[in-house]
């Protein structure tokens, strides 16, 4: 992978103590305390109502953050490809079917079902957006920020256009918890774009390199939620955007491949 250089537009943002990039921001440059207060209730008022009544928390998370970029940067949603990365899926509807098989009869519901599947929020923002352009679900454990941060910079450049990155992972439902244990949600969203303009709040390098430790946070708080939390692995980077002087941070993935970044805010 050769050096690529990307303009960070617009950032969405939702966790315990992090309602929002503005609101964040003298959080993640340490002017104020990190403190792991409720995060308030996503929403997902592009999607119509009866959609919105059977998504889940999950799926609201996703698009909160989506939709908080999106308008932060002033875009048309429709015209923007997408990069959905999620260590797990919904792991509610995943604990829901397992529960009703273990039932007489193993009455799935149907709606389960089809929410089932990894790509099930990519497919709730193109209903709640009417986007048809090219969208990618994936996962890779604990290595899913990068990786879907790796895809989305790749698409930008060979598309020549604005890509979203939106990266999300909530915590499971017991018993599934006692397997794969993640402290609170964190949601993400980036609009990256391969042609920087006027309006940026950071410009990106990014680089291939060998890496098995991420860059790590000073603050205990953060740091608990940085580890604790796949998607939150994009705490570093979002430090360093947020600082006035240029950084470089490292983000490892699962194996012994990572991305070095040259942050120039």
């Amino acid at each position: 992978m050769s050096p690529i250089i990307l303009a960070v537009e617009s950032i969405g943002l939702l966790a315990p103590g992090l309602a929002g990039w503005v609101a964040s921001q003298s959080i993640l440059t340490g002017e104020q305390p990190y403190s792991a207060t409720p995060m308030p209730t996503p929403s997902a008022a592009l999607l119509p109502a009866n959609e919105r009544r059977r998504v889940t928390g999950l799926v609201k998370l996703a698009l909160h953050v989506a939709q908080d970029a999106i308008t932060q940067a002033n875009r048309d949603p429709r015209i923007i490809p997408t990069v959905f990365a999620s260590s797990g899926g919904d792991s509610e509807v995943l604990d829901k079917i397992c529960v009703a098989l273990t039932l007489p009869d193993r009455p799935v519901s149907p709606t389960h079902f089809h929410q089932s599947v990894h790509n099930t929020t990519a497919g709730y923002w193109s209903i709640a957006t009417g986007c048809r352009h090219a969208s990618i679900s994936l996962s890779a454990h604990d290595g899913s920020f990068p990786a879907g941060l790796r895809e989305a910079a790749t698409l930008a450049w060979l598309e020549s256009a604005p890509v979203l990155l939106i990266a999300y992972d909530v915590p499971h439902p017991f018993p599934l918890s006692e397997r794969r244990g993640i402290v609170a949600p964190f949601g993400v969203a980036l609009l990256l774009n391969p042609a920087p303009g006027d309006q940026r709040l950071a410009t990106l390098q990014l680089t291939q390199t060998a890496a098995n430790a991420s860059t790590v946070i000073a603050d205990p708080g953060l740091e608990t939620l940085r580890i604790g939390n796949p998607a939150a692995r994009c705490l570093p980077l979002l430090q360093a955007i947020a600082r006035p002087a240029g950084q470089r941070i490292t983000l490892a993935d699962d194996g012994n491949m990572g991305l070095l970044i040259e942050v120039q805010p």
